[in-house]
């Protein structure tokens, strides 16, 4: 199998540029690999996680994103690169024991490697065992279903609890009576149950590191909590069951953004019953606990690991220059260190633009990056000299969500000098047009827009959370 541009990973930037490309040199020129068969928006995870966005209805095959932007999707794994030979190892897909597709060898003449992120765990013990960080869709969708279990078993012990009241005031009520009054098995009924879970009857939620996702995590879940309760756990209330705990090691929360934003999403933050903690530097996390430096303790039924990314591991094993964070060193052309035919952009690529300045992880760098390389692939397939001028990273500001029904606090920054603050409705509108800019990218206005509609009106029809 051959193609003259051949990208790894279908995030953001990767299908981004994969479609857009593929509109205009066609399927025999462009291909994409990826190990999934549907794209998530990776900023939208924190949605999946708390049930209020179902992957089913917003996945988008990448099968119909390359039979409708005309380029080849390659399904699998990436495991080897030669670069001498211009070839990638693609790994076999397997169902079970069955060998659905082969393992193949790729050809390209460029390569373009956007594989994306994971977590960073600094080494913090226990850490890897016993949180779950959003990095893909089954990562939010194992925390889904471990909340459910979760408020269910909650639920279940506050109806134990509350049946037992009555019984438990009438033998208050009747201390004094003779004991003939109270047979054996009223004692033993009123009696509670044994076990933690069953005598708990809540949830701790902790959450390690209030950058962007976690702040949107923590929010989103408070509001899902709510929800979840009206539709048959009856016996929680949210604000007072469901526990949320928010751990950042940083004097405050979204520290790379202006303290002003942070101030109104902590204020935010604190007005949904969500606790608290900065300057907290966690050194231990077991299956029931988190531990921090100062020796405090924080139950956790479930944890989530939002501290940090840092680059797969695997790309380190590739022969490719990698920095400190394992990410794929490039140039301000976005061309690996050393190799004239292969490009990294988006979070697996540690670039610093033109202008000398690093280029953070984030979103709108790789949709920008995507485009930079769009042009400069076009301008060669016709012939023509490549950008005279590197890549330029341009800032446009950070929008954080702080939960999806009521309000969004948010910074429009670094727009031509200027730092502008927006919160409330106006914000919420700002940060949905984000997710739909992307869909316009891959899909087109047209469908975007029916796309959108739709998913209005299925809001109107189905649950709010997704139940099962």
């Amino acid at each position: 199998m051959r193609s003259e541009i051949v990208v790894v990973g279908g995030g953001a930037g990767g299908l981004e540029l994969a479609c857009k490309l593929g509109r205009k040199l066609g399927p025999a020129k462009v291909a994409l690999v990826d190990s999934r068969l549907y794209h998530i928006w990776k900023p939208s995870l924190h949605e999946v996680a708390a049930g209020t966005l179902d992957i089913h209805q917003e996945g988008l095959s990448y099968q119909m994103l390359a039979h409708d932007n005309g380029f080849t999707f390659i399904y699998g794994a990436m495991t080897g690169l030669d670069t001498g030979g211009g070839h990638i190892d693609v790994a076999a897909v397997r169902s079970g024991n069955e060998e659905v597709l082969p393992a193949r060898r790729v050809m390209f003449s460029k390569l373009v490697m956007a594989v994306g992120s994971t977590s960073n765990y600094f080494g913090v013990p226990g850490a890897q065992e016993n949180t779950i960080s959003l990095n893909a869709t089954e990562d939010a969708e194992r925390f889904r279903l471990k909340l459910l279990r979760l408020m269910a078993i909650a639920d279940q012990s506050r109806g134990r609890h509350a049946a037992a009241q009555p019984t438990r005031a009438f033998l208050e009520a009747t201390s004094g009576a003779p004991q003939a009054v109270v047979d054996d098995s009223v004692v033993s009924f009123v009696k509670p149950a044994a076990g933690p879970v069953a005598a708990k009857g809540s949830v701790d939620i902790v959450i390690i590191g209030a950058g962007a996702t976690g702040v949107e995590l923590a929010a989103e879940l408070r509001e899902a909590s709510s929800v979840y309760a009206s539709y048959g756990f009856e016996h929680l209330d949210a604000m007072r069951d469901v526990h949320l705990t928010l751990l950042e090691g940083a004097p405050r929360i979204l520290s790379p953004l202006p303290e002003k934003v942070s101030s109104a999403a902590l204020g935010l933050l604190h007005q949904r019953a969500i606790k608290v903690v900065t300057d907290c530097k966690v050194t231990q996390i077991k299956p029931d606990q988190v531990i921090d430096a100062a020796g405090n303790t924080y139950p956790a039924d479930v944890c989530v690991w939002a501290a940090g990314i840092r680059a797969p591991q695997w790309l380190s094993e590739l022969g490719l220059p990698v920095g400190r964070g394992g990410q794929i060193e490039v140039d301000d052309r976005l061309q690996v260190k050393g190799f004239a035919n292969i490009y990294a952009l988006g979070d697996c690529a540690a670039c610093v633009d033109a202008k000398g300045a690093s280029v953070p992880p984030r979103a709108q760098a790789a949709h920008q990056q995507a485009d930079y390389l769009l042009d400069r692939f076009v301008r060669e397939a016709k012939g023509q000299p490549p950008p005279a001028k590197g890549y330029v990273y341009t800032d446009y500001g950070s929008l954080v969500s702080v939960g999806n029904s009521t309000s969004v606090g948010s910074l429009m920054g670094a727009l031509q000098g200027f730092n502008w603050f927006v919160e409330g409705m106006f914000a919420r509108m700002m940060y949905v047009s984000l997710h739909l800019m992307h869909h316009r990218a891959v899909l087109g206005t047209v469908r975007t827009g029916l796309l959108a509609l739709a998913r209005f009106l299925i809001r109107r029809t189905a649950p709010l959370v997704k139940l099962h």
